[in-house]
This record gives C-alpha cells, structure tokens and sequence, in this order.
C-alpha cells in the first residue's frame, strides 16, 4: 500500500496559542508541533529585499505591532523585530533559518504567498527552490497562485505541489479577481498549468464538483482550516487529511 502524502494531522502556521504566549509562525510554534507528532503548515512572503521570511499577514500590524507591508520592510527588520505577546521573544525567521531548525524533523506544507507582480513572484519561487535544493525532510509546496506552483516548479522544485483552493463565492474576499479568474479557480481549470499533485481546501468547499473529480482520481485532498474534533471527523468524510488549529487532533 502507498504511504499517504499527509500521514499526520497539520498544525496551521505551527502549534500555537496566543494566550500562552506561542504565536504563530514562530520558531516555538513549529517546536510545540513536532513535540505534538504533528506536520508543519507556514506562510512564506518576501522581504524588499528579495529574502523569504515565515510570515502569514501582507501587513505588520497584528503580529509586529508596525503599520505598512512585510515586502516593504528588509529582512533584517523583521528578524530583528519581536512577535507580539511572544513569551519566548520569537522573531519572524528567514527560510533558510526555518529550514535550518526543522531539520526534517516532520513534514512540511509550505505555502507561497501570492505577491503584488511577476518580479515577486518569480524571486520568491526561485529563492525558496534554490533553499530547498540542499534540505533533506519531507517537504510540500503550495500556493492560492497557480503562477506560484508552476514557477517554483521551473526553478527546479521537484516535490509534491498543492493547490489551496475554497469556493470563491464572495467577491468581497477576492476583489482584485475577475468573474471568469474566480471561475477558473474554483473549478482547478488551471491544471494544464499548474499539473498540481494535491488540493488544501477550506473545509466548507471540500463537496466542490471539482474536489470530489480530482480526490477520486487520487489527488490528495486537506482540509482548512479545522478547530475541533467534531470537525475534522466530518471533514475527513471528503478529505484525506485536516490542518487545524486551537486543538489537539488525534494522531494515527
């Protein structure tokens, strides 16, 4: 029998509680995950520099306490700036930092955040390839950003590659969207692009025509963003794996 992609539940951005003072995409967060036996879901974005960094938000402000974007900010600024309410005085990591202290310790789901251009794009998907070159532990990638996957593909990332997906129902939510770009993405039409090999999908969307065609062809399916127990039991009813958060899932 195949070994399952995602043998272990996934802790979103790391095990994290804010109110023990263990913040999301920190190095703490990522250590409380693999000492739960859980893999390891993270955001990267990129510096105005052109350096990758673990963080989730476009802007500063609720996790650094510092108004503007992260990719107007230099790598060296936001490693050096503390995580709000952080008890240990984490700091946002660079990549190659992240990659460094995980170690292949536990699996990793890596999601590239989408950029403001294609130059942003294109740096990212390379930079976080060329970091991934020389790293031994199992390792994903995924993307909203179909252009992502394909890029960090081109750079020479070999790895299995996933398409993070919900229904695209509410305009408000994707407003720099076009009708026939949400489309698209609700109905994984980019595959002649993308060639994904595994789908994140909000767990509210997993009954999506185009979920349930490519789970049945034997695409791996996650579940996002799972809070209880009682959700992941029925999220796994249409998904093969949950990745969660604000409790502990049971480990197979």
């Amino acid at each position: 029998m195949t070994e399952p992609l995602f043998p272990n539940p996934i802790a979103h951005r790391g095990l994290h509680d804010r109110a023990k003072g263990v913040i999301e995409n920190s190095a703490s967060a990522f250590e409380a995950a693999i000492a739960g036996g859980y893999a390891i879901e993270c955001d990267i974005q990129l510096s105005s520099d052109g350096v990758p960094v673990v963080f989730h938000d476009d802007v500063t402000e609720r996790l650094l306490g510092k108004p503007g974007a992260i990719a107007d900010r230099a790598v060296s600024d936001i490693t050096s700036s503390r995580l709000l309410d952080s008890a240990a005085g984490d700091c946002p990591q660079r990549f190659t930092d992240f990659l460094a202290q995980i170690a292949g310790r536990t699996l990793l789901q890596i999601e590239l955040k989408h950029q403001r251009d294609t130059t942003g794009t294109q740096l990212l998907a390379r930079s976080v390839a060329e970091a991934l070159k020389t790293y031994e532990g199992p390792v994903t990638i995924e993307s909203f950003d179909p252009h992502l996957l394909t890029a960090v593909r081109q750079f020479g990332f070999a790895g299995q590659r996933g398409i993070i997906t919900y229904d695209y129902a509410d305009e408000s939510e994707s407003s720099t969207l076009t009708a026939e770009q949400r489309y698209t993405l609700r109905h994984l039409l980019h595959w002649h692009e993308t060639q994904f090999d595994f789908i994140s999908c909000a767990k509210d969307a997993l009954n999506l025509p185009a979920i349930v065609f490519w789970r049945a062809l034997g695409k791996p399916v996650t579940a996002w963003t799972i809070r209880s127990q009682a959700e992941a039991d029925a999220a796994f009813a249409l998904s093969d794996q949950v990745v969660f958060e604000g409790f502990a899932p049971k480990v197979a």
